[in-house]
């Protein structure tokens, strides 16, 4: 087995108490029936949710994407999966803690889902 695809497995086990928070809201296919898939590995990057059908990548992140050398790779990663057609949003651990119901309106947003009548 490759190193990606053992690494994707391992991160797929061992989510962060964040990536566990937003999976409760999103997998089988609660959110709006659309379905996500969680440490999808995308050519030689790991992306940590993704709705294929949408072309929509969801991320979670930490503190450390804060460093300079983190904020180069992030950026070359991005820039990897736009030019794959793919669509990233950012959510920060803090907003998934202290605001998951803005995360959810955001989620709704990107997804142009209409929740008015």
């Amino acid at each position: 087995m490759d190193d990606l695809k053992q690494k994707a497995r391992f991160l797929r086990n061992n989510m962060t108490e964040q990536e566990q928070k937003l999976w409760n809201i999103i997998r089988n296919r609660q959110f709006y029936n659309y379905r996500f898939l969680r440490q999808y590995r995308i050519g030689n990057y790991i992306v940590d949710f993704i709705c294929r059908s949408k072309k929509i990548i969801v991320e979670v992140d930490g503190g450390q994407h804060n460093f300079d050398k983190n904020i180069e790779y992030d950026n070359n990663r991005t820039e990897y999966l736009k030019s794959k057609g793919y669509k990233i949003i950012r959510f920060w651990n803090n907003d998934i803690d202290n605001n998951i119901s803005g995360v959810y309106e955001k989620l709704q947003e990107i997804f142009e889902i209409n929740t008015h009548p």
